[in-house]
Protein backbone atom coordinates (compact mmCIF):
# COMPACT_ATOMS: atom_id res chain seq x y z
CA UNK A 1 0.00 0.00 0.00
CA UNK A 2 2.88 2.47 0.84
CA UNK A 3 4.17 2.06 -2.81
CA UNK A 4 1.25 2.86 -4.62
CA UNK A 5 0.82 6.15 -1.98
CA UNK A 6 5.00 7.06 -3.30
CA UNK A 7 3.97 6.40 -6.72
CA UNK A 8 1.01 8.23 -6.66
CA UNK A 9 2.39 11.47 -5.19
CA UNK A 10 5.50 11.05 -7.73
CA UNK A 11 2.35 10.93 -10.69
CA UNK A 12 1.09 13.94 -8.98
CA UNK A 13 4.22 15.82 -8.11
CA UNK A 14 5.59 15.61 -11.84
CA UNK A 15 1.73 16.60 -13.38
CA UNK A 16 1.59 19.54 -11.14
CA UNK A 17 4.82 21.01 -13.19
CA UNK A 18 5.09 24.00 -14.67
CA UNK A 19 5.65 23.03 -18.42
CA UNK A 20 5.70 25.44 -21.73
CA UNK A 21 3.20 24.57 -24.12
CA UNK A 22 3.32 25.92 -27.40
CA UNK A 23 1.19 28.74 -27.49
CA UNK A 24 3.17 30.41 -24.57
CA UNK A 25 5.90 30.27 -27.08
CA UNK A 26 4.79 33.55 -28.61
CA UNK A 27 5.05 35.45 -25.41
CA UNK A 28 9.43 34.94 -25.99
CA UNK A 29 9.19 37.54 -28.80
CA UNK A 30 10.09 40.97 -27.56
CA UNK A 31 12.43 42.81 -25.54
CA UNK A 32 13.47 41.36 -21.78
CA UNK A 33 15.69 42.68 -19.25
CA UNK A 34 17.27 40.53 -16.13
CA UNK A 35 15.78 41.61 -12.84
CA UNK A 36 18.19 39.15 -10.97
CA UNK A 37 20.52 35.97 -10.61
CA UNK A 38 20.32 33.20 -8.63
CA UNK A 39 23.22 31.31 -8.20
CA UNK A 40 23.11 27.47 -7.38
CA UNK A 41 23.80 27.98 -3.62
CA UNK A 42 20.78 30.63 -3.24
CA UNK A 43 22.61 33.40 -3.43
CA UNK A 44 20.91 36.35 -5.47
CA UNK A 45 21.94 38.87 -7.74
CA UNK A 46 20.34 42.40 -8.67
CA UNK A 47 20.47 44.27 -11.84
CA UNK A 48 19.32 47.45 -10.95
CA UNK A 49 20.91 49.01 -14.32
CA UNK A 50 21.53 47.20 -17.73
CA UNK A 51 23.56 47.94 -20.68
CA UNK A 52 22.11 45.43 -22.82
CA UNK A 53 18.74 44.43 -23.21
CA UNK A 54 17.97 41.16 -25.01
CA UNK A 55 15.23 40.88 -27.86
CA UNK A 56 13.84 37.69 -29.18
CA UNK A 57 12.26 37.06 -32.70
CA UNK A 58 10.49 33.60 -32.71
CA UNK A 59 8.52 32.08 -35.32
CA UNK A 60 7.73 29.20 -34.81
CA UNK A 61 10.24 27.34 -33.13
CA UNK A 62 13.01 28.98 -34.55
CA UNK A 63 14.54 32.27 -34.77
CA UNK A 64 16.93 34.68 -33.18
CA UNK A 65 18.06 36.40 -30.13
CA UNK A 66 20.23 39.78 -30.31
CA UNK A 67 22.03 41.83 -27.70
CA UNK A 68 20.41 45.66 -27.78
CA UNK A 69 21.38 48.84 -26.26
CA UNK A 70 18.52 51.03 -24.53
CA UNK A 71 19.25 55.07 -25.66
CA UNK A 72 17.55 57.90 -23.71
CA UNK A 73 15.67 58.62 -26.25
CA UNK A 74 13.42 55.15 -26.05
CA UNK A 75 15.01 53.76 -28.56
CA UNK A 76 17.47 50.87 -29.04
CA UNK A 77 20.95 50.68 -30.80
CA UNK A 78 21.02 46.95 -33.13
CA UNK A 79 23.84 46.17 -34.45
CA UNK A 80 24.13 42.77 -36.64
CA UNK A 81 25.15 40.37 -34.09
CA UNK A 82 22.48 37.47 -33.60
CA UNK A 83 22.32 34.03 -31.97
CA UNK A 84 19.97 31.61 -34.10
CA UNK A 85 17.59 30.07 -31.35
CA UNK A 86 15.38 26.66 -32.02
CA UNK A 87 13.23 25.68 -28.89
CA UNK A 88 12.94 22.20 -28.61
CA UNK A 89 11.64 19.60 -25.63
CA UNK A 90 13.99 16.88 -23.98
CA UNK A 91 12.01 14.82 -21.32
CA UNK A 92 9.36 17.10 -20.70
CA UNK A 93 11.13 20.07 -20.57
CA UNK A 94 11.76 23.13 -23.11
CA UNK A 95 14.97 24.96 -23.93
CA UNK A 96 16.21 27.22 -25.83
CA UNK A 97 18.97 26.06 -28.09
CA UNK A 98 21.53 28.76 -29.23
CA UNK A 99 23.83 28.30 -31.94
CA UNK A 100 26.22 31.28 -33.27
CA UNK A 101 29.56 30.51 -35.35
CA UNK A 102 31.89 30.10 -32.33
CA UNK A 103 30.04 28.23 -29.82
CA UNK A 104 26.28 26.08 -28.85
CA UNK A 105 24.47 25.78 -25.49
CA UNK A 106 21.11 25.72 -24.45
CA UNK A 107 18.81 27.09 -21.61
CA UNK A 108 15.90 25.78 -19.96
CA UNK A 109 12.77 27.57 -19.88
CA UNK A 110 11.63 27.23 -16.35
CA UNK A 111 8.82 30.13 -16.81
CA UNK A 112 7.67 31.80 -19.62
CA UNK A 113 4.31 34.44 -19.66
CA UNK A 114 4.01 37.89 -20.89
CA UNK A 115 5.48 39.26 -18.39
CA UNK A 116 8.25 36.78 -16.74
CA UNK A 117 10.90 34.94 -18.09
CA UNK A 118 12.89 32.37 -16.07
CA UNK A 119 15.81 30.50 -17.87
CA UNK A 120 18.43 28.87 -16.49
CA UNK A 121 22.17 27.13 -17.92
CA UNK A 122 24.14 24.82 -17.76
CA UNK A 123 25.55 26.05 -14.46
CA UNK A 124 22.00 25.80 -12.56
CA UNK A 125 22.40 29.61 -12.50
CA UNK A 126 18.57 31.10 -12.66
CA UNK A 127 17.63 34.35 -14.77
CA UNK A 128 14.69 36.41 -13.74
CA UNK A 129 13.98 38.43 -16.93
CA UNK A 130 11.19 41.42 -16.98
CA UNK A 131 9.56 43.12 -19.54
CA UNK A 132 11.86 46.36 -19.96
CA UNK A 133 10.38 49.90 -19.04
CA UNK A 134 10.60 52.43 -21.92
CA UNK A 135 12.27 55.54 -20.97
CA UNK A 136 12.70 58.63 -22.54
CA UNK A 137 14.65 62.14 -21.19
CA UNK A 138 13.20 64.32 -24.54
Amino acid sequence: MKKYIVLLFIIITVSCQDTVKDEDLANLNGYWEIETAIMPDGTKKEYTVNSTIDYFELQGKEGFRKKVMPQYDGTYRVNSTAEKITIANDNGKAYIYYETEFSKWKEEIIKLSDEQLILKNAQDIEYNYIKPQPFSIK
